[in-house]
């Protein structure tokens, strides 16, 4: 798969791998990869039908983005790795780190799981998907999408808007093709038991008014991956890198940048 990649391109230095959440693509990692600039080389693809990827024209599954990632790493040579991976990011993430985990030395799990969705999330999601094949994110649809990749906390403080503005311009700009996508993380099955498989040492970010992914569903990676640590932040939501930048991304760069114990 041809997808498209940002890559800062030093080939001297350790990488970062960014993989991004549904609805939004590789620039979540933008702040990210300033902060990580002279010291790592970051990588940043957009899944298949996603960002500026080719548009899917079927079901967009999480296993094919697990292929994606890989065949990306062999043909870009990254023999080794850090993660960095928000939401459906972490999804393939998880995937990725257990199929071939000696090629994953760090990895970030951000507003993340590896469950598949329960059924009162399927009554709810199901509808969003086909209402955004028939008319894109418009009026209500992009309220409810909003609520769901931001917390109550960000979204109700004035002094933040400009923090989730653009994402709101983005969201309401994306195209009814993205259903492909949407249903992949829908419709995914679940990862769990592949998580004993990771050997990476991971750091589990969770959001406490994260509603599509909640903390107990983080929880259940910190118990599952062999070297894994959760971090706890009550008042952020489903974008944790995005709502709380300023904490967040220096915490991630710390973890990256940790020698080895």
């Amino acid at each position: 798969m041809n997808l498209h990649v940002a890559d800062t391109g030093e080939t001297e230095l350790p990488v970062v791998l960014c993989l991004h959440s549904l609805f939004l693509d590789h620039t979540m990692f933008d702040s990210l990869t300033s902060a990580l600039a002279g010291t790592f080389r970051v990588v940043r693809p957009d899944f298949r039908g996603q960002g500026a990827s080719p548009a899917a024209d079927d079901l967009v599954s999480m296993d094919q983005c697990a292929d994606d990632v890989l065949e990306l790493m062999d043909d870009l040579g990254l023999d080794r790795v850090h993660v960095v991976a928000q939401s459906m990011g972490g999804d393939v993430a998880v995937r990725v780190a257990a199929r071939r985990p000696e090629a994953v030395d760090r990895m970030v799990l951000l507003g993340s799981s590896a469950r598949e969705e329960p059924a009162e999330h399927l009554e709810a999601f199901r509808p969003i998907a086909d209402q955004v094949a028939r008319e894109g994110f418009a009026g209500e649809l992009l309220e409810t999408t909003m609520q769901i990749m931001f917390g109550q906390t960000v979204r109700s403080d004035p002094d933040r808007a400009a923090l989730i503005a653009p994402w709101r311009e983005h969201i309401a700009a994306l195209s009814p093709d993205l259903v492909h996508a949407i249903r992949g993380v829908v419709e995914r099955p679940s990862a769990v038991r592949l998580l004993p498989d990771v050997t990476a040492m991971t750091l589990v970010v969770s959001g406490g008014e994260d509603g599509a992914r909640p903390p107990v569903w983080s929880q259940e990676l910190v118990d599952g991956i062999p070297s894994a640590e959760l971090w706890s932040l009550p008042t952020t939501g489903h974008s944790v890198i995005l709502e709380l930048p300023d904490v967040v991304i220096p915490r991630v760069v710390d973890f990256l940048s940790a020698a080895k114990p």
